[in-house]
């Protein structure tokens, strides 16, 4: 067996039923919290160990973070809108929004520290503009929100 010394992938040689070897590719899965760009964030082998890649991955994080509170907090339904029209938009708004958290729950998930504060620098920032009184210039009114609120 062939080990990375970075901890980023170990290839392994094995024999099939039929007696041929085969080379495979094993990224390591950290278990903790650890710090670094070398990680796997959302798909296999991205953003690998590029830098460049990584920053791109926090971004994309950060924008995921960052968008799921605009949604919880936006008025896009129109007050003359249909019953039917109203249900279909929030029922796709509902469907985007909860993807995204997904989304960005499994990048959390990869255990790296720069993920997970950029997750909640976008959580946090989004709120800040979206949800807090501090860009409102009156009290919300009774019905704020094309969404209810996420739950846990």
């Amino acid at each position: 067996m062939d080990h990375d010394m970075g901890g980023m992938g170990q290839a392994m040689n094995n024999f099939n039923a039929t007696g041929w070897m085969t080379m495979t590719h094993h990224m390591m899965t950290h278990m903790t919290f650890f710090w670094g760009k070398n990680a796997e964030i959302l798909f296999d082998g991205w953003p690998g160990t590029r830098t460049g890649m990584y920053v791109l991955a926090l971004i994309s994080v950060f924008f995921f973070a960052f968008l799921v509170e605009w949604l919880s907090h936006c008025q896009l339904i129109k007050p003359g809108s249909t019953h039917l029209a109203a249900g279909l938009i929030q029922t796709f708004l509902h469907a985007l929004r909860i993807g995204l958290a997904y989304l960005v729950m499994l990048a959390v998930m990869s255990f790296n520290v720069g993920v997970f504060l950029v997750a909640v620098a976008g959580h946090t920032l989004g709120f800040l503009f979206f949800g807090s009184r501090v860009f409102k210039e009156s009290p919300p009114p009774a019905k704020t929100y094309d969404l209810p609120p996420m739950s846990c």
